[in-house]
């Protein structure tokens, strides 16, 4: 968990225009690996022009299910190859119509279609005591969940008009998005049958969660003067309509014969409305500085009802919890910055901004028989200052920046005295750290690149506890934090304790060197490495449920040629075959591994 610093992400694709181009990149490796992306585009007339864009990825299925027992569901084991490929195919087109010199629109559509598995999660992985693991990534013995499918269907679209008056421009953009599909896991990672207790077998889990509609509209709509005025502003409003009915199914729904219970799921209905209004103002105080702020008041409103208890198999309704839960908050975000540029090549800034996130309701809860539960909006204020500077004949780019966050009433996830999934806020969350990134030439045909974050964060609330892993009411790992029991439950005290998933530093370097043959051709290497310093899975300090030092690295042997129009090249990623621990589940001390390494060969071409 690292909350955004009240800003943006922001993804910029090709668009279309008048001059006719395209390219495409292909790949083969490891596991029948295919990915096949590209596009091509260009003029339909003095008007209108085009593009038309697809990627297709594949994986075959490498992970064997080793299980050869009986199965309550039906699961097919043993079977070689049962699982961790996937198809994914995307396509996208792209119309850009300028009638006049003042108005452009810019229609775009898209459509997705996934099938392939879901996170596997390796049952008895984590060894007590120890955050090393070292069991296979390519086997597991899973009994039940019919080696743990998923698919997933997208459609959407998206028209932005923009008319330009001279000195002022309106922009209007709206979208529309829909997606179904379901996830399907063994949540215990293995066969209870090989993890017994007195001789019984012990911990079956698995579950599905089904998107059956989801339906999202946007509609944003923001005037603003021209760029080249030294006072620039821009206002606006925003709406935001996401409604969407899902279902969860527990095991008892999956079982065969007697045993199955065909009422034991949810079907839960989630509206979430939001409308926002906001402005921002720029003003050139000189030539070499400028301030900047920009004000949001937001309402977001959120409403969940259960449409279907998860009942006894005779029908019998059990659950005593709310059926019906609304929430909803009006709060403004800003932002206020300054910039000094004492040159084109070395400029200074400083930042402040609150932002927020509003109230959240889980419903998820309900089949399990426990109530909703819910979490107040959580509200950020930060603080950022740094530089931005080319150096040495453009050689040399370095940037810095220096931040401290604090996240009141900061939303978490935990469980309950019952052992059930509970969404609250804890009192707040204090931050701060250091980024920096630097690109470096310091010869012709040699560049270099590095960059680094470093990062405390802490959770201050000394009322708040969370429950730790325990497994028929036995703790099963080691919790380094004071605990206390609440019934057969154990909690630890999770005050000072770092935001999980939240590294204490990352490190990324690269460099590539070319050889050139010609005038245009090149031969080249490069590689790219990531470190990873240590980084907490869960709210509570643990011996084990925690990495430190993971890293991965990539190298890659190519020819370029007619001034980069075409390039072959021999790829590896994860070169190195490192077994990184990226998540867990902590009763079944269940490890969630990275990628393995993937050898290839790639083409790339553009025109």
């Amino acid at each position: 968990y690292v909350p955004m610093r009240a800003g943006i992400v922001k993804f910029d694709t090709i668009k279309p225009s008048q001059e006719a181009g395209g390219r495409v990149q292909a790949s083969y490796g490891s596991y029948g690996s295919v990915a096949i992306d590209g596009g091509v585009g260009g003029a339909i007339n003095d008007i209108a022009s085009f593009r038309v864009s697809a990627l297709y990825q594949h994986r075959d299925d490498y992970v064997d299910n080793t299980y050869t027992g009986p199965s309550a569901d039906g699961t097919v084991a043993p079977r070689k190859n049962a699982m961790g490929g996937f198809d994914d195919r995307n396509v996208r087109a792209q119309l850009l119509l300028q009638p006049t010199e003042n108005f452009s629109l810019l229609a775009s559509a898209h459509a997705r279609d996934y099938d392939g598995t879901s996170t596997l999660f390796l049952r008895g992985a984590v060894t007590k005591g120890s955050n090393k693991t070292d069991v296979a990534r390519d086997r597991v013995a899973y009994d039940e969940a019919d080696n743990n499918p998923q698919a997933y269907k997208t459609y959407g679209g998206s028209v932005k008009a923009v008319y330009d008056f001279g000195d002022l421009s309106l922009t209007s953009i709206t979208a529309y998005e829909t997606t179904s599909g379901y996830s399907r896991g063994d949540t215990d990672g293995g066969a209870a049958a090989n993890f017994p207790v007195n001789g019984v077998a012990n911990g079956y889990g698995q579950s599905m969660g089904q998107i059956r509609d989801l339906d999202q509209w946007t509609q944003e709509i923001r005037l603003a003067n021209g760029d080249d005025n030294r006072l620039k502003w821009q206002v606006g409003a925003f709406y935001f309509d996401g409604r969407d009915t899902t279902d969860f199914y527990q095991r008892a729904w999956f079982l065969q014969g007697n045993a199955r219970n065909p009422n034991n799921w949810v079907r839960l209905r989630n509206v979430n409305t939001s409308w926002a209004g906001f402005g921002q103002v720029s003003y050139e105080v000189t030539d070499k500085f400028t301030l900047t702020a920009g004000l949001r008041q937001t309402r977001d409103e959120k409403h969940t009802r259960l449409l279907k208890t998860a009942d006894t198999a005779a029908g019998v309704v059990t659950y005593k919890g709310r059926t019906d839960v609304e929430m909803a908050d009006t709060t403004p975000s800003w932002d206020v910055s300054a910039m000094y540029a004492f040159n084109p090549q070395f400029s200074v800034y400083a930042r402040v901004a609150r932002g927020f996130r509003g109230p959240t309701i889980q419903g998820r809860s309900a089949v399990f028989n426990a109530d909703f539960t819910t979490a107040d909006s959580e509200t950020i204020l930060s603080w950022e200052a740094g530089i931005k500077s080319s150096l040495w004949d453009n050689r040399l780019r370095v940037n810095a920046a220096a931040f401290t966050y604090v996240v009141n009433d900061i939303q978490l996830n935990g469980n309950d005295s019952d052992g059930n999934g509970v969404l609250f806020n804890a009192d707040k969350a204090k931050a701060y750290g250091l980024e920096a990134d630097m690109e470096l030439r310091p010869i012709p045909n040699l560049s270099l690149s590095a960059g680094v974050s470093l990062l405390h964060s802490e959770i201050q609330d000394d009322r708040v506890y969370a429950q730790v892993c325990a497994l028929n009411g036995a703790v099963v790992c080691t919790v380094n934090d004071p605990t206390i029991k609440v019934g057969a439950n154990t909690f630890a005290q999770i005050n000072g304790n770092p935001l999980p998933n939240a590294p204490k530093y990352n490190i990324n370097l690269a460099a590539r060197y070319d050889v050139p043959v010609n005038d245009s051709d090149v031969f080249f290497v490069s590689t790219d490495w990531n470190k990873q310093g240590y980084t907490s899975f869960v709210l509570y300090d643990s011996a084990e449920f925690n990495s430190k030092g993971s890293f991965e690295g990539g190298l890659k042997l190519g020819y370029s040629g007619n001034y980069g129009a075409w390039e072959v090249a021999l790829f590896a990623r994860n070169i190195t075959n490192e077994k990184n621990l990226k998540g867990v589940i902590e009763n079944y001390m269940a490890a969630v591994y990275n990628e393995p390494r993937t050898v290839g060969v790639s083409l790339n071409m553009n025109w």
